[in-house]
């Protein structure tokens, strides 16, 4: 009878570290602030095992009363796309631990395309670094959630 608990219990045991890990893996879906006086909303949501995030709120939004626009794409064909709505996080995958990895971030203020990871400093603080390369070659940026 021991017998048929043990294997039991381990199977119970790791179902709730799988799910732990899931819970884990959608800490950073939400609404985040980035800081400087061109501020934004970024939303990240989970599509498939996939984290990306896009723009939904701008602190400066228009320039010349039109609103502003990818303009420093690197793909001209994209020049005309509205930066509000535009997808600058891509591809991001929990590592099952803190990390979010293999993603990519988009500066539409300088047409740049940087590889990034992302980590939680805690519940509301998150830390995005991008980087050309290597990731000691980075910049890190502090976000704050906001739902």
């Amino acid at each position: 009878m021991k017998c048929k608990f043990v294997p039991l219990s381990f199977l119970f045991f790791s179902l709730a570290l799988n799910l732990f890990a899931q819970n884990k893996a959608a800490d950073i879906v939400g609404i985040w602030l980035t800081p400087g006086d061109n501020s934004a909303r970024i939303e990240i949501y989970r599509s498939g095992e996939k984290f990306y995030g896009k723009i939904v709120w701008m602190k400066n939004p228009n320039i010349n009363g039109k609103p502003k626009l990818d303009t420093n794409n690197p793909n001209s064909n994209k020049h005309n796309i509205p930066r509000l709505g535009l997808e600058i996080m891509k591809g991001f995958t929990f590592n099952g631990d803190d990390e979010w990895k293999n993603g990519d971030i988009y500066d539409p203020e300088t047409g740049k395309t940087y590889s990034a990871y992302v980590y939680l400093k805690d519940r509301n603080t998150l830390k995005l670094r991008g980087y050309i390369g290597f990731s000691f070659l980075g910049r890190t940026e502090t976000w704050t959630k906001v739902n």
